[in-house]
């Protein structure tokens, strides 16, 4: 099966890409993923993450809550987090669960890079 994740590095921002919606039935595997995630987002010199959901048009409270856990050990250490390439239902369930006020939305990968690294 596909991961759900996967990472990529550029300076200090951890990047990470979203190949697949995460269903109810894929929780297990979003838990196992995000606690192989955990040691990259400690890592010391990672001081900002780029969430890139072009491969997921939609997503749900697990992914919301995914993200969530993600943004946590940035955040403990004065990072920032951004989105990029979300999709216009993306978009209205960022702003239904009011995330849309936690990290910056960026239309473009390179947009998001630039807006974790001010």
């Amino acid at each position: 099966m596909q991961q759900i994740f996967t990472t990529e590095t550029e300076g200090k921002t951890l990047i990470i890409v979203a190949h697949r919606p995460v269903s109810s039935f894929a929780v297990a595997d979003v838990r196992a993923e995000l606690d192989a995630l955990t040691p990259e987002l400690q890592r010391a010199e990672v001081k900002g993450v780029v969430l890139d959901l072009e491969e997921m048009p939609y997503f749900g409270t697990h992914m919301l809550e995914a993200m969530h856990l993600i943004w946590r050990p940035i955040r403990a250490r004065g990072g920032k987090m951004a989105l990029c390439n979300v999709s216009d239902v993306g978009h209205e369930i960022l702003r239904t669960a009011r995330f849309d006020s936690l990290w910056p939305i960026c239309p473009s990968r390179q947009e998001a890079l630039q807006a974790v690294a001010e």
